[in-house]
């Protein structure tokens, strides 16, 4: 994996747990070599997480819509600051710069790019492993829900493996690079839609 894109809060909880995390990812992707694609803010777990990864000598990019340059939340002392027009652009673009995807705790923008990015791996969009750390429990009932959704029969069985899930980053890290693409939907076949 050249490049892993972080999807994470611009947020600071009061429990420093979150923060450690951030930081933790930023210098061991740096560490391995693994290039940051992130959201380009310079607030919360978004800023920890890049700030980490500039210290270690990491190469980071960030995609921010022009509205949150505007806002100015940006992160000026990144290798790279893609500015973009929408939200979608940044999402497309996060696909297209990086080798996979890893989930730290945030909001409903972090749980709308897991979302699209699990979704966008079961029709086939993409075939790059998406990871959920863990942190302290924070996805006890996501995880939940997403199995939940598999007891039901909204998620088929070929595709509840699409979430890599793993509270330790070293254990995520591990499955993320052993990661095999599942059956997408679209070599499926409309028989089973």
């Amino acid at each position: 994996m050249k490049r892993l894109a972080v999807y994470c809060g611009s947020a600071t909880p009061a429990d420093p747990v979150y923060i450690a995390c951030a930081k933790e990812v930023g210098r061991t992707l740096a560490e391995r070599g693994i290039g940051l694609v992130y959201g380009g803010g310079r607030l919360g777990l978004m800023g920890a997480v890049a700030d980490a990864a500039m210290a270690a000598g990491g190469e980071v990019i960030g995609i921010i819509p022009q509205a949150l340059v505007d806002a100015e939340v940006a992160h000026q002392g990144l290798t790279e600051l893609h500015v973009v027009g929408t939200m979608h652009q940044r999402k497309q673009a996060f696909t297209d710069l990086s080798d996979g995807f890893i989930n730290l705790p945030g909001g409903t923008g972090t749980m709308d790019e897991l979302w699209e990015a699990l979704s966008w791996a079961q029709i086939g969009y993409h075939a790059k492993p998406v990871g959920l750390l863990n942190v302290a429990g924070y996805y006890d009932h996501l995880i939940a829900f997403y199995h939940h959704m598999a007891s039901v029969g909204f998620l088929r069985p070929q595709h509840a493996g699409i979430l890599l899930i793993d509270s330790a980053l070293d254990g995520l890290l591990a499955q993320m690079g052993s990661h095999e693409p599942i059956e997408t939907i679209t070599k499926i076949g409309a028989r089973d839609l």
